[in-house]
């Protein structure tokens, strides 16, 4: 069992716990009776034994996909939560990826001004990133996640047992956000040197899944220790954002089809990885580096084709904007990235596929 703690300076907490089988232990961690389950029609089909444990009239079903991150979907869930009667003792359990993790605990956050949250992700991408450190909310027309909240979960259950039924397209997605923590482990000031990277580069595509649980760890060591330097993306949380920028506008572009959202964070990395090298911040070596990368893992091995000038204007709407400024992390030496806000459009065009 591996435990880690992100802690802020508000005295809250949230406990990370990896191990195998760990969601045959629920029972055993968390007091059931005052729990109500969200969770997705797939995942409500895949494992029905964890179902099972909960009150029925407890259990919160929604869609499965990245469209229904919504606030339609935000309002079916608190009704049917304020239906049932939730009081502030209670706590909301979160068993899904990334959509069902950032939807309950946005929920978590607003019913009553605020419930215990208990994360179980079941997928790469959720146990690798989106279930830790408190980022929560939904998508609007305008772009993705721009409403929500910071609200840490009590805890984050991370069993890789689930990784056995994940497919191809979601472990694609999972792999984005890995090798993201893989180019920006050193700005993540963790004290502890990983080297993600290495491992990526050294084990065969079908190799790095027996390494899965090793790569999980490590990437929820680094997210923890800058969710606790940095709760609330004042500063050094930024760098989490690598590659996310023009993710975001792809996604939004191509209305959450097509592309997972680690493939978007693929095509993302490269973007800013050619812009890099373009204002001449990184070498010839290191460039080529991130996109052998990227490449082995087929990641953005699909023909995607874009409007530049809608992707400008879609990428004006992301949080990091400011002044009316794109805000960009870039590549600037193995390992590490930093933001850079004084880009040319020009340039800026000619970065995108």
């Amino acid at each position: 069992m591996k435990k880690i703690y992100i802690k802020t300076s508000e005295n809250n907490q949230s406990e990370i716990i990896i191990q195998n089988d760990l969601s045959k232990k629920i029972q055993e961690i968390i007091d059931i009776r005052d729990c109500f389950l969200i969770t997705n029609t797939k995942i409500a089909k895949l494992y029905p034994e964890i179902l099972y444990k909960f009150n029925e009239r407890k259990i919160v079903i929604i869609k499965d996909g990245e469209k229904y991150k919504n606030f339609k979907t935000c309002n079916f869930i608190l009704n049917k939560l304020l239906e049932e009667k939730i009081e502030r003792k209670d706590c909301i359990v979160a068993l899904g990826g990334g959509v069902v993790g950032d939807i309950a605990g946005y929920c978590a956050s607003v019913i009553l001004r605020g419930v215990k949250l208990i994360q179980i992700p079941t997928t790469l991408l959720a146990m690798c990133d989106s279930s830790i450190g408190g980022k929560t909310g939904y998508n609007s027309p305008f772009g993705k996640n721009l409403i929500g909240t910071f609200y840490l979960a009590d805890k984050v259950l991370i069993d890789p047992i689930f990784l056995n039924t994940l497919d191809e397209f979601n472990y694609k997605c999972g792999l984005g956000e890995i090798l993201k923590y893989a180019f920006i482990e050193k700005s993540c000031k963790c004290g502890q040197f990983y080297n993600l990277e290495n491992i990526l580069t050294i084990n065969q595509t079908k190799d790095v899944r027996n390494e899965m649980t090793e790569i999980i760890s490590c990437c929820a060591s680094l997210k923890a220790n800058v969710a606790t330097l940095d709760k609330k993306e004042n500063n050094l949380r930024k760098i989490l954002n690598f590659g996310h920028t023009y993710a975001h506008a792809f996604e939004t572009y191509l209305k959450y089809k097509k592309l997972s959202h680690g493939q978007a964070v693929s095509y993302g990395i490269k973007c800013a990885n050619k812009l890099s090298y373009k204002l001449g911040k990184i070498d010839k070596e290191y460039y080529d580096k991130i996109n052998f990368l990227i490449d082995k893992f087929s990641l953005t091995n699909k023909k995607i084709k874009f409007k530049k000038e809608k992707i400008i204007e879609l990428m004006m709407h992301d949080k990091k904007v400011q002044n009316k400024k794109i805000n960009l992390l870039l590549p600037t030496a193995p390992l590490e990235v930093e933001l850079f806000d004084n880009i040319d459009l020009p340039l800026l065009e000619a970065s995108l596929p």
